[in-house]
């Protein structure tokens, strides 16, 4: 089908080797907003009026409980009344996992991508290569980390759990992605068990440099190209680099996706930890 932005697809002929998805920085966006974003998206991307594109943000501070809520409530070690007395959200969402916690200096992506045209197809393939992006994306500085642990997805280095994951498909469109800890202050991963995981211990590419709370330490922003080249070459996509605006003005030009008409052939990866 004809995609709907002509920029974006000047874009795509300059590089048609392969398929390409967009990567759109979007900065520090509240969690509500990029859910807002994801949903209309996706939608659009079921219809095929949009390509793949790869969302990279930071949230403000906020702790997130998936699908397997009654499970994820029990897994706060501190109430959220208290939490959002001190600043912090507290939110539900609709993809797979238990509670995290998300704040400046961590990096999310959010890939709105169809998984009848990827290779490795599937979601289980495609969970493990989200697995696998972080893991480069860890070794490009250094930090050897690794993944498809029983029950403990995500990127970890020994114990310690450098970045999660958990997603949602709708009719093989997937959306929320993955949280990769930066330079995150993770003082805030003490008031959860994170993932519903005792006794594992939280960390980042900073404090694993040894660079914590130093400027010398990776910047968001940095990282967040590092991970968008692992992305493409993983799923073999050619990486566009696309403003945000292009994506807000596609969102608001659509309106909100039909909740009714997107409950056809859901799917949430009820494994995929967050």
């Amino acid at each position: 089908s004809p995609l709907a932005c002509a920029a974006t697809a000047a874009s795509a002929m300059a590089a048609p080797s392969r398929p390409f998805c967009r990567a759109v920085r979007l900065g520090l966006v509240e969690y509500r907003r990029a859910q807002e974003l994801q949903r209309s998206l996706v939608a659009q991307r079921i219809e095929q009026r949009i390509p793949d594109t790869l969302l990279l943000l930071e949230h403000p501070p906020v702790y997130t409980l998936g699908k397997r809520r009654e499970a994820a409530a029990r897994n706060f070690l501190v109430a959220p009344d208290a939490l959002r007395a001190r600043g912090a959200q507290v939110e539900h969402c609709d993809r797979g996992g238990d509670v995290t916690y998300h704040a400046p200096g961590q990096l999310v992506a959010y890939p709105i991508v169809h998984l009848r045209e990827l290779r490795p197809s599937g979601v289980r393939p495609f969970v493990e290569g989200l697995e696998d992006v972080m893991l480069r994306t860890a070794a490009h500085y250094g930090i050897k980390a690794t993944g498809r642990r029983p029950d403990e997805t995500g990127a970890w280095v020994g114990n310690k759990k450098l970045g999660a994951i958990g997603v949602r498909v709708d009719n093989r469109v997937t959306s929320h992605g993955l949280a990769l800890n930066v330079r995150t202050d993770l003082s805030g991963f003490a008031h959860i068990v994170a993932c519903g995981l005792a006794g594992r211990e939280t960390t980042s590419l900073a404090r694993e440099l040894g660079l914590e709370g130093r400027p010398e330490a990776p910047a968001v922003e940095e990282v967040a190209g590092v991970l968008a080249r692992h992305f493409g070459e993983y799923f073999g996509r050619d990486i566009v680099e696309t403003d945000a605006s292009e994506i807000y003005a596609e969102c608001i030009g659509s309106g909100q996706p039909d909740e009714a008409a997107a409950a056809d052939g859901r799917l949430s990866l009820e494994s995929a930890s967050s």
